[in-house]
């Protein structure tokens, strides 16, 4: 590896060499990150950081010299940063990129160094670390006092900033909403933030004087330069602002310095979208799958043409609206594209040639914008004024006024186009990319690179002709740089008087003149100075496309929030989706509904089963749900609460009618999972989960419960499930509509005890040997879960699915002629169960014996053997028969 000089290795008293003390002196300095330390022509780790590195990287560990002592070292090709960079980072380290700052020289021992950028898994604006897709959030949380939070978010490379309070459940659904990169807090809550937050995400504590409101609030003063935060209705919220405030001082300490795109921060209103716990995020697979061959709804929703669509289809997926205005409004614009086949195309072929402008907006803000991606702003703002007069040409109101918030900078573009060169470099550093006459002296410099020799030719001719000095030379030397020279023959003739003599030899003499020395230096540093002038007209241009960061950010607002809308109107004409319908009776009522996600996995062989289902608050308002294992029970609870969301985000739904009303809460209680490492089994996670439903609410809640009471003894599970049942058709806040799932058949009871429980139950087709299922949602309850069925299907030894069938005719037999089983009487069957009686198969063995006489049997054709064949057979597989037996004496 390349060395920065040879002073570097020499030792002082304590043993360091001056590069290792350097080293040493700027790590301390970043202790929690990864240090790459540039010498020569590499970056290099040393010690725990080297360990670290080399093992993410997989590249070799070695060591180098100390002053005597070895010390790990780990390293790669400066070059290759965009390559190592974003895994380290993935990996949820904090980098800190460590740069020369200065030209080695033989003068100086040690080349100054220090750290020019920090890149942590929160912070960052590189495009191979981003994913286009998601936001990247970067989180902060503060405890205020005993479950009360105060939590902020800000995504760097688009510039969202927002705040919220709220209790421990609040933050946990915030954030499974906006699954963080990054989380940060103060030292001293340290551990009781790792316990709510887990392993699930990077995080990173700093020193506790950040957390303090005084602070926090003078950093939010300072960097939106305001005297109030009234403005963003956010002044009362001091838990939020101490996080947002630490968000602030958390970029500063990590070099992010121009941060002007970051101009807004507002509150996380909680009360205008649909409250969702994070077990229904999960559960219901909104952006993330259950399984790794499984899709999520926003992957299904998901065919926008750019990537501010995309990130903006999972907000909204994750934040349902509440107003049937604004839902309206959005369904609105959704029926017309939907009418209108050709106008969403030609608006998608703008659209796609959009991009990203969102994070390239940021990136300018920065100053970390190359000038090819300032032509794709350019672009970018063309194409966004060809949507813009699409959008009006429509004259419906909604799609006028937004165009009318779409804002082309016409005057940037101009000053784009009037300044970058059409095939610009990807990198500044590789020059030549300002047009001619922007500048004149760069037009000037780059006419002498391009046409040295003919002008130092014409300097030459000129000097020769007022000179009247025949055969007049021009030279060169690094000593003297450019020159006149005069042969011995003719440097008798006088010279002109601008003419410096520099230097007299035997044959000839030479000279220079002011104007011969001007143009040396324009041609020796052209090169430079044109490097110079370029960043110099690139970093006005810059500053000119910060003027419009506003703007271009509320263009990007509304062109995301198109792209959603033209991708819920493709997929409404691609799946036959329907416009849902609301209502303010507390009614959900679906028309052949079917499972979004389900079925967009389905095979082009294969058809969902829709279902009808109607549930309200005067007669039908818990369904009791029953039937077989596999039968489609759990795709009923989850596609009525998709249909409910889906229709909240201005989306059409997959049904041939919706007639929905408002759904304020969606609870979901699916599944079956455990937290051994916090001490809960799996009983008690589902317990959590459904106290907190019960806990939480409302009249206008949709509740979607799966196998509640499974998790214990059978009578302990019914006996929950019973009084959850009754507790949800009768108590203080309301009436919520409740799908409640179960194999606990003796809840179909309740229908006649409560009058606003109704039993339904998935349909099946029995014959004689097996079980066929219709998925069809049928009125009245269902005696049967075919759980034997289900084992046999999922491959289960026949001697254990005989066995079953055995047991449980017993139980059915024995319990009808007791008129009535009770716990005791099942005991009394089991306990008279007679043990299995089995007969062993000869085969069911290890013995190779066994195996060989098996085979041969097989190989036996008998139909052409003699009688003599036959004895002769049986002799042999006799005496491999008395082997086996003396071979396991």
């Amino acid at each position: 590896m390349a060395k920065n000089s040879k002073g570097s290795h020499s030792t002082k008293g304590d043993g360091t060499t001056p590069l290792m003390r350097q080293y040493n002196d700027i790590k301390s300095k970043y202790p929690d990150a990864l240090l790459l330390f540039r010498v020569g022509d590499f970056y290099e780790t040393f010690g725990e950081d080297a360990v670290k590195v080399a093992s993410i990287l997989g590249i070799v560990l070695t060591s180098r010299n100390n002053g005597g002592n070895d010390v790990e070292l780990a390293g790669f090709p400066y070059h290759s940063l965009d390559i190592y960079l974003p895994r380290l980072v993935k990996e949820g380290y904090r980098v800190a990129i460590c740069d020369q700052l200065e030209k080695p020289s033989k003068e100086k021992k040690i080349v100054a160094r220090g750290v020019t950028n920090v890149i942590t898994p929160g912070l960052t604006l590189d495009d191979s670390i981003l994913h286009s897709k998601a936001n990247n959030y970067l989180c902060a949380i503060h405890i205020e006092r005993e479950n009360e939070f105060g939590v902020s978010f800000l995504d760097l490379s688009t510039g969202e900033f927002m705040i919220a309070e709220g209790n421990q459940t609040v933050i946990e659904s915030l954030f499974q909403r906006f699954q963080p990169a990054e989380i940060i807090f103060s030292k001293k809550d340290k551990r009781k933030i790792l316990d709510i937050i887990k392993d699930q995400w990077p995080v990173f504590h700093i020193d506790d004087w950040v957390f303090v409101h005084e602070t926090s609030y003078n950093k939010l003063l300072n960097h939106f330069k305001v005297s109030s935060l009234k403005g963003f209705g956010i002044d009362s919220m001091n838990s939020g602002q101490i996080a947002a405030g630490a968000i602030l001082h958390y970029i500063e300490m990590n070099q992010n310095k121009e941060i002007s795109h970051i101009n807004k921060i507002t509150k996380i209103p909680q009360e205008d979208y649909m409250w969702l716990d994070r077990f229904t995020i999960q559960n219901l697979e909104l952006v993330t799958e259950l399984h790794s061959e499984g899709r999520s709804l926003v992957d299904v929703l998901d065919h926008c043409s750019t990537p501010m669509g995309t990130r903006m289809m999972r907000k909204w997926i994750l934040l349902p609206l509440l107003s049937e205005s604004m839902i309206n409004s959005r369904l609105n614009i959704v029926e017309y594209l939907l009418s209108h086949k050709e106008l969403c195309i030609q608006i998608s072929s703008f659209l796609k040639q959009i991009g990203d402008l969102e994070r390239l907006i940021s990136k300018s803000a920065m100053g970390k914008i190359q000038p090819r991606e300032t032509l794709h702003i350019k672009k970018a703002l063309l194409s966004s004024h060809n949507v813009q007069l699409l959008l009006h040409e429509t004259q419906v109101e909604d799609l006028i006024t937004m165009s009318e918030l779409i804002n082309p900078c016409h005057h940037l573009i101009s000053s784009i186009e009037d300044t970058i060169k059409e095939e610009a470099p990807t990198l500044v550093m590789k020059g030549n990319f300002i047009k001619d006459g922007v500048d004149e002296t760069l037009d000037e410099y780059r006419y002498l690179v391009k046409n040295a020799k003919q002008v130092m030719q014409e300097v030459l001719d000129k000097e020769t002709e007022s000179s009247g000095i025949p055969n007049l030379k021009l030279g060169f030397n690094n000593v003297f740089g450019y020159y006149f020279e005069v042969t011995a023959r003719h440097k008798y003739i006088t010279p002109p008087e601008t003419w410096i003599r520099k230097q007299t030899l035997a044959n000839a003499e030479r000279y220079i003149t002011e104007e011969l020395k001007e143009l040396e230096v324009k041609i020796l540093h052209a090169e430079n100075a044109m490097q110079e002038i370029e960043e110099a007209l690139y970093v006005q241009l810059i500053i000119k496309i910060n003027e419009y960061i506003e703007n271009i950010q509320a263009t990007c607002a509304q062109l995301g929030r198109l792209d959603c809308l033209l991708s819920f109107a493709h997929q409404a004409r691609m799946l036959d989706y329907n416009r849902p319908e609301f209502n303010d009776e507390g009614i959900i009522e679906i028309i052949q509904g079917r499972h979004p996600i389900i079925e967009s996995m389905m095979g082009h062989d294969k058809t969902y089963i829709p279902n009808d289902l109607l549930l309200d608050q005067k007669s039908q308002q818990i369904i009791i749900l029953t039937g077989p294992n596999m039968a489609g029970k759990s795709a009923v609870l989850r596609q009525t609460g998709l249909i409910a969301l889906m229709s909240q985000i201005g989306s059409y739904v997959p049904a041939k009618k919706a007639k929905l009303s408002i759904v304020d809460k969606l609870f979901t209680r699916v599944g079956a999972s455990d937290n051994i490492s916090g001490g809960e089994s799996t009983f008690m996670v589902e317990m959590n989960e459904t106290a907190s439903i019960m806990n939480n609410l409302t009249d206008k809640s949709l509740i979607l419960l799966d196998e509640i009471g499974r998790g214990t003894a059978t009578y302990d599970g019914i006996s929950i499930a019973w009084a959850l049942a009754e507790f949800l058709h009768d108590n203080e806040a309301g009436k919520p509509k409740t799908l409640f799932a179960t194999h606990y058949h003796e809840l179909n009871e309740l229908t006649h005890k409560l009058d606003r429980v109704k039993n339904f139950n998935v349909a099946v087709k029995e014959t004689k040997d097996k079980v066929i299922f219709l998925y069809k949602l049928v009125e009245g309850g269902s005696e049967h879960s075919f759980g034997i069925h289900v084992a046999k299907m999922a491959g289960m030894p026949q001697r254990v699915i005989d066995r079953s069938n055995e047991i449980m005719h017993q139980l059915e037999e024995k319990s009808i002629a007791l008129s009535g089983s009770s716990k005791k009487q099942t005991k009394e069957i089991l306990s008279a169960l007679k043990a299995p009686v089995y007969q062993l198969s000869i085969f069911e063995t290890d013995d190779p014996s066994i195996g060989e006489i098996r085979n041969i049997l097989l190989e036996l054709q008998p139909e052409l053997m003699t009688p003599i064949d036959c004895l002769i057979k049986l002799k042999e597989l006799q005496e491999l028969v008395q082997k086996s037996l003396l071979d396991s004496l």
